[in-house]
């Protein structure tokens, strides 16, 4: 055919995920395959543990295109038989790579080289590098970050227009730093939840929170359990202060934030299939959802008592309370991400993975929700003795979320689908 060349590309596999499923172009360059970054195509080292740092590689040879294995762990398969070199490949081959967590579909085609615009004059400037706001398109809010830089201009201005005026000033930021905090973790889950639902949950545990469950909750774990928290002046020895920070904290609190979580999951299975994606199917549903649960708990518990209470309680000039208020604000709502962010979203783990294991679901719910309540009273206990140990316990807490979350990603039904975990082909 006249004007055609032939071109090639894999193709990923499973066919049931054909929509929206990767396709690497291959071109007169070589391809590395593998999950050192410097690969042109990179696998997660989470999902794909028996893919080799640098695996393998497609290059073209002449008119044909060969699949070179580089020595790999688990090997390089092409229809089923290990690669030992190099291998020409040919149209419809399937090739798996280490376990076969990761199989394509070699294509050539025909295909007509589309026209090649003139190179322009090296002196000659054109429009979009005079204007580049002409030629990004989509890429400012995919690739750019747009979306939250705007909300972030919101939020000053609002700031500015709430100078003078402490409740409103405090509710903006804490709104701003809860958002921020929630955003970091939403990157990392990769998942996507519509606003509407994250912020419904919040809201949701905010009316749980004003609503007479909170004082029937109180009345089991801190009067009928040995969960009373300790009045002002008290001493106890850490042993016993941990007790009643469990039940009292722990166990109280936790249950609290996940009773929106438990709704969801307990309604997702009536749910039509085109809105089940919005309940909990997986592990990561249960910790975006939990995670959004203790953005509201905290929000409404910074601003609704610990502010007011502090600057209430302080003997100083009113607007050094005030102040007071404001650096306990900040100092709450940024360790979110080690506090109740983390024990709700790593009891929201749990949740979500009763719902992928429902046989085991009461083993698994029981070690979630002890695990998430020892976090917090340990948090809750150790803030009293020692400044240094309560911040180990912080970096323990996330750690537990942030291994939460990474394990979520690998069990993810939808993980090809994942924008944090998928594999990329870089420039």
């Amino acid at each position: 055919m006249s004007g055609s060349v032939l071109s090639a590309q894999l193709r990923r596999l499973p066919a049931a995920l054909e929509t929206g499923t990767p396709v690497i172009d291959l071109d007169l360059a070589d391809i590395l395959i593998g999950r050192d970054p410097q690969c042109q195509v990179v696998f997660d080292s989470q999902q794909f543990g028996g893919i080799s740092r640098q695996h393998a590689k497609v290059c073209r040879s002449g008119s044909d295109w060969q699949l070179c294995d580089l020595n790999s762990a688990n090997g390089t398969y092409v229809n089923g038989r290990r690669v030992s070199g190099c291998q020409v490949l040919q149209n419809g081959d399937r090739i798996a790579f280490g376990l076969g967590e990761a199989q394509f579909i070699f294509e050539q085609s025909l295909t007509r080289p589309a026209a090649i615009p003139p190179t322009p004059p090296p002196d000659q400037v054109t429009l979009s590098q005079l204007f580049p706001i002409l030629s990004t398109g989509r890429d400012l809010t995919r690739k750019a970050f747009l979306t939250p830089v705007i909300l972030t201009i919101a939020f000053v201005v609002l700031l500015f227009v709430a100078i003078g005026n402490a409740k409103m000033f405090n509710g903006l930021l804490a709104a701003y730093l809860a958002g921020a905090a929630f955003y970091f973790v939403y990157q990392l889950c990769g998942q996507q939840k519509p606003w509407w639902l994250l912020v419904g949950v919040a809201g949701s545990m905010m009316l749980i929170l004003v609503s007479p469950l909170l004082s029937l909750f109180g009345l089991v774990f801190r009067r009928m359990l040995p969960g009373a928290i300790p009045i002002a002046g008290e001493s106890m020895s850490f042993p016993l202060l941990l007790v009643r920070m469990f039940f009292g904290a722990g166990l109280m609190e936790e249950l609290l934030k996940a009773l929106p979580v438990l709704l969801l999951c307990a309604v997702t299975p009536i749910l039509p299939n085109r809105w089940r994606s919005l309940g909990v199917t997986e592990p990561l549903d249960g910790i975006l959802l939990g995670a959004a649960a203790a953005v509201g708990f905290t929000l409404l518990e910074t601003l609704g008592q610990y502010v007011p209470s502090i600057a209430h309680e302080s003997m100083l000039e009113a607007q050094s309370g005030e102040l007071l208020g404001l650096q306990l604000l900040i100092a709450r709502i940024l360790g979110l991400v080690a506090g109740h962010m983390a024990y709700s979203g790593y009891f929201g783990y749990f949740i979500g993975l009763s719902v992928l294991k429902p046989r085991r679901r009461w083993q698994i719910l029981a070690v979630g929700y002890l695990s998430a309540a020892t976090l917090h009273a340990l948090w809750n206990a150790t803030g009293v003795f020692s400044i240094f140990v309560l911040a180990i316990v912080g970096v323990v807490s996330y750690a537990f979320l942030a291994a939460a979350i990474l394990k979520a990603r690998t069990l993810s039904p939808n993980r090809a689908h994942n924008f944090a975990t998928r594999f990329t082909r870089l420039p």
